[in-house]
């Protein structure tokens, strides 16, 4: 999808670090936007096939994604140059300057950095674009969303402090549609039971929690 069909207006863009961050992370707040959504996959790019590990074709990645965006509803694009687990921090920053930019959203939601190598590097640069400066402090709204290990196995919790009552079975199916990266510790019943927990925290069924890092009305 190519961003000059689209135009400037009120908009959200996730930032994902590779395929399904999106979903796993805010596809239960995807589900409920109605202005215009857009994905950035940092890459997708693994460099190897090996079924085995959730490693397939990229041509089957594709396929995904476009089945992923039609079911949530937003447009998208991805790095061809990088390679999944190879992420340069410095030459990150750039990337995200001119994205903002270009697309020029009102709300960004990010990764948390967790222990992965690929989310630490896409956060870090992002707190650098996203910084206030006369280019880019237009975005009024920074989210930072969680993964699964989020809350398994992470030395820096997310501490979240905004919460989204969602419908847990559209953020199944839309997971349902990366078919190729089920896997057991994010399985639909993981999922269901992270949403389960962050439901609680404001009393609804199921939730998912962000941190706030900007909110200017």
């Amino acid at each position: 999808m190519k961003i000059k069909e689209l135009k400037r207006e009120r908009m959200y863009l996730v930032i994902a670090p590779h395929v399904d961050d999106e979903v796993l992370g805010c596809g239960g707040f995807m589900a409920r936007q109605k202005q215009k959504g857009y994905v950035y996959y940092v890459g997708i790019d693994e460099s190897t096939i090996d079924e085995t590990h959730h490693r397939p074709e990229k041509s089957k990645r594709l396929e995904e994604i476009e089945k992923t965006a039609k079911f949530l509803g937003f447009n998208w694009e991805y790095n061809d140059d990088n390679k999944v687990n190879r992420y340069n921090e410095q030459d990150l920053i750039g990337i995200f300057e001119n994205l903002i930019n270009r697309i020029g959203p009102e709300i960004i939601l990010i990764p948390h950095p967790s222990y992965n190598q690929d989310h630490r590097a896409v956060y870090n640069s992002l707190l650098i674009a996203l910084r206030p400066h006369d280019r880019n402090f237009f975005v009024k709204k920074v989210l930072v969303y969680e993964q699964p290990h989020s809350i398994i196995w992470d030395r820096s919790p997310i501490n979240p402090n905004y919460f989204v009552e969602i419908d847990i079975e559209k953020k199944i199916n839309a997971l349902l549609t990366q078919e190729s990266q089920i896997r057991v510790m994010r399985s639909p019943e993981i999922i269901k039971a992270v949403a389960r927990l962050r439901g609680a925290h404001i009393n609804v069924r199921y939730a998912e929690a962000f941190k706030i890092l900007r909110w200017a009305d």
